[in-house]
């Protein structure tokens, strides 16, 4: 499964459903559901800024979303007017993509993951987990625990 490493505190305003647009510097023709990967660096001055002092969970999977478009933002202006659905302060550059999210979920227990650049494909050690089908049934198995447990 693809899986995109993002620095917290945005793993967990994505995997909470507020963050529904993931700004970068490249764009991407995959659509579908993918890992959202929290990575070990914390953006304390973003923690600050948004508020959000609390414990975050990094070095791990923390939830999975689907990504369903690819917007080219061609101003300054139009990243200032998605602001609420990206939560950056980030400045305009000529190649800007804002990765379009939805459908958002945190996983009950986080994997413990090394992370990588743009989308990568997400491989379980061998070590912790012999059958490959078994990652599969664990997303399945969170996600049914999601829905059962909020519905």
């Amino acid at each position: 499964m693809k899986c995109l490493s993002v620095s917290q505190p945005f793993a967990d305003l994505i995997i909470s459903g507020k963050k529904t647009v993931e700004l970068r510097s490249w764009s991407t023709d995959f659509r579908g559901d993918f890992l959202i990967h929290a990575p070990l660096k914390i953006r304390g001055d973003d923690a600050k800024r948004l508020k959000m002092q609390k414990k975050f969970v990094t070095g791990a999977v923390v939830g999975k979303a689907q990504l369903y478009g690819v917007k080219k933002y061609d101003s300054l202006k139009e990243i200032r007017s998605d602001k609420k659905c990206h939560f950056s302060i980030k400045r305009f550059q000529n190649k800007t993509f804002g990765f379009l999210l939805k459908n958002a979920k945190p996983f009950r227990i986080p994997i413990p993951c090394k992370g990588q650049l743009g989308l990568f494909d997400m491989e379980i050690p061998k070590a912790k987990i012999k059958n490959k089908e078994i990652v599969s049934d664990i997303i399945d198995e969170e996600y049914r625990y999601q829905w059962v447990g909020h519905h």
